[in-house]
């Protein structure tokens, strides 16, 4: 049953947009009283590579971790999916950026519907 309400949960989260990812994030940089405008571009930093890490996940799932190429030579060969590669690297900066602004899981505030 646990596994299920992950699941939903799960779902539930890759939907959320940009929009409602940045909304999120400058909620919790007012709580914390540092919505200045160097953490405002950081929080647009990691607008950005969430959308660029929802298309990568989106590759991976589309093109595998690897695909066929041709090489210049006109010759088949297997070649590494560069989104397999680039993806944790955008999640560690993403994550980078949440440490800088000082954003945990330890002092959520809770999501305000008039947003």
């Amino acid at each position: 049953m646990r596994a299920r309400v992950r699941e939903k949960k799960g779902a539930k989260m890759a939907a959320k947009s940009k929009k409602d990812i940045r909304e999120s994030l400058m909620q919790q940089l007012i709580s914390k009283g540092a919505d200045v405008a160097h953490f405002e571009a950081l929080i647009d930093d990691y607008v950005e590579y969430f959308g660029l890490v929802k298309k990568m996940k989106a590759d991976i799932r589309k093109n595998g971790l690897s695909y066929t190429a041709i090489s210049a030579a006109g010759k088949e060969y297997e070649k590494d999916n560069p989104s397999v590669k680039m993806l944790p690297q955008y999640t560690r900066s993403m994550l980078s950026i949440l440490k800088e602004l000082g954003l945990t899981t330890d002092h959520v505030v809770e999501e305000d519907d008039e947003l």
